[in-house]
C-alpha cells in the first residue's frame, strides 16, 4: 500500500505509464523482505523496450521489471533508488522521503 502521495499523483503516474512515457513516483512503503527500506521508487512505462533501454542506463536488469496491474515498472530500493532519483533530477523526492 502506498503512503505519502495523493490520489492525483498516483493517477498522473498511471496516465504517463499508460501513454508510454517514463514515469517516476516515490512513496512510503514497508515490506519485511526489504529490511530498512521506508520507501520505494517506481519507474514505469508500458513501452517495454523503452523501459528496458531506460533501465540499462542504471544497470537495472529486465528481469527486475514488475508486470503487476498493467503498469510495468521497476521497484527501486537502495542503492539504486537514490542514484536514479539524483540522475533523473528528482531532488524533491529525496527531500520529501528523507533519502
Amino acid at each position: 500500500m502506498a503512503f505519502g502521495i495523493s490520489r492525483q499523483e498516483l493517477n498522473e503516474w498511471k496516465n504517463k505509464v499508460t501513454n508510454g512515457e517514463i514515469a517516476i513516483i516515490t512513496h512510503y512503503w514497508q515490506d519485511q523482505r526489504f529490511d530498512g527500506a521506508t520507501s520505494v521508487t517506481k519507474v514505469g512505462c508500458n513501452d517495454l523496450k523503452k523501459l528496458m533501454a531506460w533501465g540499462e542506463r542504471y544497470d537495472l536488469k529486465p528481469e527486475w521489471i514488475d508486470y503487476k496491474d498493467d503498469f510495468p515498472h521497476y521497484d527501486l530500493f537502495p542503492p539504486y533508488q537514490k542514484e536514479v532519483l539524483i540522475g533523473e533530477g528528482y531532488d524533491e523526492h529525496i527531500k520529501r522521503f528523507n533519502l
